[in-house]
């Protein structure tokens, strides 16, 4: 991260479509407004970042749970109004009516426009998940520590539940 940018933090801790839209929505308009923006992504955010259809690491229990959470930016349910996956696809028909791209294209867009994409090494441990589940966007891979560090340095922090 470069000095004399203004410095944007976010926790992605969820991994439901509407709450990833507003993520990348402010992260991808604070980098496009010259801020120097940087996404963790843990726990169910890391949803967000995997390889659609990627492998389901995990034996016994590990594996059932990564079996139910895929991941993959297009296999995201909505928080509210799921209705049993229609609310999704409703979704992502009145945003590609509105003009709006999908989260796959804001995850490339963030990346065109140098947003820093950290998964959480310590929640991949928990979850049996290698560098390699993760799409090509992301950049690096660190525990708390990393992010804490550039919170600290950053004059805004939010965390996305």
């Amino acid at each position: 991260m470069t000095e004399d940018k203004k410095k944007l933090t976010l926790v992605l801790f969820s991994g439901e479509l509407d709450k990833a839209l507003a993520a990348f929505n402010i992260a991808t308009t604070a980098a496009a407004m010259d801020k120097d923006v940087t996404i963790f992504f843990t726990f169910w955010g890391l949803n967000v970042i995997k390889k659609p259809g990627g492998r389901v690491p995990g034996t016994g229990m590990l594996a059932l749970m990564n079996r139910m959470n895929r991941g993959g930016a297009n296999r995201l349910k909505l928080s509210k109004f799921n209705m049993l996956g229609a609310g999704t696809g409703l979704m992502q028909h009145f945003m590609g009516r509105a003009g709006l791209p999908s989260l796959e294209q804001m995850l490339a867009m963030g990346k065109q426009l140098g947003v820093h994409y950290i998964a959480c090494t310590t929640t991949m441990g928990v979850m049996g998940l290698t560098e390699q589940d993760f799409v090509p966007e992301v950049e690096s891979f660190a525990g708390a520590a990393t992010y804490l560090a550039a919170a600290d340095e950053a004059g805004v922090n939010l965390f996305i539940s």
